[in-house]
């Protein structure tokens, strides 16, 4: 295993013999468990199907390995966690379970071209259960994914949403590790459950950088009102003109699903999930005490101790970048919170002249603290992620 960064450590996070480090900090060992990955195989497949023009992408669309490696050895990240994209409107259910098929082929073979540097989540639709409860068996059970990806709503259906307990339970089951991401706030508000139990074709893309699995604006669970034709890259909720949804609707979306899964008690009903909320939370931290404040509010209500409780057990990551420290660190467990890049979506520049730094820099962060976010927190997460 290689060194990365020019600090003196090793992958492994253990000091080189000789080295001027004081005290290891992780930073030259970092696990990125916020990493976008569009893969070029599944590129291709999409313009032969004639779903994309692969000039038509956004830049973070456009994962390559030799890129990824060259920003992670300059960011110090020795293993990085793929959150696959698949941004396209797929016909039908086949063509998404192809278009998975595609993209979970290509992280094999990324993790087996490159040991120890890579790992990936198995992408999960769940405007399409069906299809998603075949995802999670093949992704888990058969490939080795460290864990799922999912977005924050379908359709205006946020997660803790009892439509989607099936397949909740089946990753329960398995005390999967479910990595969150979210998307364009909804246009319009769910109705009622979609016929046949809601398995509408599912499918991937935003128009917007960012976001994890690809999961679309129409088409869920429950129906949206005016359609749900199913897609990606739909129309969004009301804007603000010049305002990018990313910066600001985003962080709202991760804490609506984080506000919908305390409501519906999630953590409790399936107790060995592991979830992470992306972006620091979003504004969950920031309003912690509101939640609690108005925990009766909810409808049912909910125990302000459940609302402590729920923010406790979430796992959080780093990527935007993150704002200082302090707050996330006053309201939940520290031994939750985990180092992401959000690359490509968060361009190389930014990660490695501004994240990084910042995080470094954060004075509430002691370097114990920081090794546990950079690296330590992540491997007892994810312990497969341990170099060999």
């Amino acid at each position: 295993m290689p060194e990365y960064g020019v600090g003196g450590f090793t992958a492994s996070g253990a000091a080189r013999p000789g080295s001027a480090a004081a005290e290891d900090d992780g930073s030259r060992a970092v696990i990125d468990v916020h990493h976008h990955f569009c893969a070029p195989a599944w590129r291709e497949w999409g313009e032969a199907q004639g779903l994309v023009d692969p000039r038509a992408l956004p830049p973070w669309a456009h994962w390559d390995a030799e890129s990824a490696l060259a920003l992670m050895d300059r960011a110090g990240i020795a293993t990085a966690v793929l959150k696959p994209m698949l941004p396209a409107r797929y016909k039908t259910s086949a063509q998404l379970r192809e278009a998975i098929t595609v993209t979970l082929r290509a992280a094999v073979e990324a993790v087996q071209a490159h040991p120890g540097r890579f790992a990936f989540h198995t992408p999960l639709f769940l405007d399409d259960l069906e299809a998603s409860s075949w995802a999670l068996r093949l992704g888990l059970d058969e490939l080795g994914a460290a864990g799922v990806n999912i977005t924050a709503n379908y359709g205006g259906v946020y997660l803790g949403d009892p439509v989607y307990d099936g397949i909740f339970a089946e990753l329960d089951e398995r005390a999967a590790v479910v990595d969150t991401h979210p998307h364009n706030l909804p246009a319009t508000p769910a109705a009622g459950p979609a016929p046949g139990g809601g398995r509408r074709p599912g499918a991937g893309g935003a128009a917007e950088p960012g976001t994890g699995s690809g999961a679309p604006e129409g088409g869920g669970p429950r129906t949206p009102a005016g359609g749900g034709r199913p897609g990606a890259g739909g129309p969004p909720g009301v804007t603000v003109p010049g305002v990018p949804n990313f910066l600001c609707d985003f962080l709202l979306d991760t804490t609506r699903a984080a506000a919908n899964m305390i409501r519906t008690r999630t953590l409790d009903r399936f107790p060995n999930l592991s979830v992470i909320l992306p972006h620091g939370g979003g504004f969950l931290p920031h309003i912690a005490t509101r939640l609690e404040a108005f925990a009766g509010s909810f409808h049912p209500p909910v125990d302000p101790a459940a609302v402590r409780d729920h923010l406790h057990r979430f796992y959080y990551d780093t990527a935007g970048p993150m704002s200082p420290a302090g707050t996330l660190l006053a309201t939940v467990d520290p031994a939750r919170i985990l180092f992401g890049s959000d690359w490509p979506a968060c361009p190389a520049d930014m990660v490695a002249d501004i994240a990084v730094p910042a995080l470094a820099a954060d004075p509430a962060l002691t370097p114990a603290l920081r090794r546990a976010v950079n690296r330590e927190n992540a491997l007892r997460l994810m312990p497969q992620l341990a170099p060999v």
